[in-house]
């Protein structure tokens, strides 16, 4: 695993400077207290943030470029319609040998980038991906909108994936979903002169702690799982009250939840991998730990279940 945040720190008492709320309000209905921003003097890419975190996963798992076979990015904040964000990202990285493409999955990109990957590798095509979520929702935003700008961050989060022989470990089941229906209540115009992220905040709550809910059953279902047998749930960090929801809804304890919404808030696509570091650093994830991942984002929701088996440091 690698992350990367930019160095610009956003806090509540930042936001009551630019938009009519407060730190109060913000904390109260989001549990969010800061978030980390590009600045907007700097110019940093979404492909720049990815490739940082890459290395680092690259560093850890003690790989060469050379040994990537592909590279598939999530993001719905890319630099360019085209060339791809992963392409840029291989070409920082050097992994020439390595394909490269984007996944446009909202919030829930990166767990369909590692269905995507789980099914590479296991179809004998690849033998080590590099799966990237990587976001700068900061420009995405209208700053004097505080049903959302208070809401997100920037940030990047990446991992290795490589082959195994033991088929009882890794990914062990992918379950997703669309409901185009939906598309109305959280999207992104792609052209206009209001390239806004707009969004219905009460209709996305009602579908999240459901959908994510029942996405996380029908994944352990898949594996044969309860949800009793699980260690951690890592769950798409949108914002405390709907993971604390989904958590009652599931009847999980919170102790088992992982949540870093309130240093991060809600960084799309690389959200579930910064909480998965933020585990992995914290020593909540050791050898036969099984965890579930959930996202919704947009019309689309995801949930992954992995048993993790570790070799090497961290």
């Amino acid at each position: 695993m690698g992350s990367a945040v930019p160095s610009n720190t956003l806090t509540n008492k930042d936001l009551e400077k630019i938009a009519n709320t407060s730190d109060e309000w913000i904390y109260a209905r989001t549990g969010i207290r800061q978030r980390s921003i590009c600045a907007k003097d700097e110019k940093t890419h979404a492909f720049e943030l990815g490739a940082e975190a890459s290395r680092r996963a690259l560093d850890r798992a003690a790989i060469t470029a050379d040994e990537i076979d592909g590279i598939v990015c999530a993001t719905f904040t890319p630099d360019f319609f085209f060339p791809a964000t992963a392409c840029k990202i291989q070409h920082l990285l050097g992994c020439t040998h390595a394909f490269g493409f984007d996944v446009s999955a909202a919030c829930s990109g990166f767990l369909y980038g590692l269905t995507i990957a789980d099914a590479m590798i296991r179809s004998g095509q690849c033998t080590t991906i590099l799966v990237v979520g990587t976001e700068i929702i900061s420009k995405t935003l209208d700053w004097t909108d505080r049903g959302t700008c208070i809401l997100f961050g920037d940030g990047a989060g990446a991992a290795v994936l490589r082959a195994s022989d033991n088929a009882q470990q890794g990914i062990l089941s992918t379950y997703m979903q669309s409901e185009g229906a939906f598309a109305d209540i959280l999207y992104l115009p792609a052209w206009g002169d209001e390239r806004f992220m707009k969004m219905n905040g009460g209709d996305v709550y009602k579908h999240a702690v459901r959908m994510m809910g029942d996405a996380a059953l029908k994944c352990l279902d898949k594996a044969g799982f309860s949800i009793e047998n699980i260690d951690l749930l890592i769950p798409h960090q949108a914002n405390i009250r709907i993971i604390r929801a989904m958590a009652a809804h599931l009847n999980v304890s919170m102790e088992k939840i992982v949540c870093n919404v309130d240093r991060y808030a809600n960084t799309g696509s690389a959200s579930i991998p910064l909480a998965l570091e933020d585990a992995w650093s914290d020593g909540r994830i050791k050898e036969g730990t099984i965890v579930v991942f959930t996202s919704l984002g947009g019309v689309f929701q995801a949930s992954l279940l992995g048993l993790f088996f570790l070799l090497g440091g961290y």
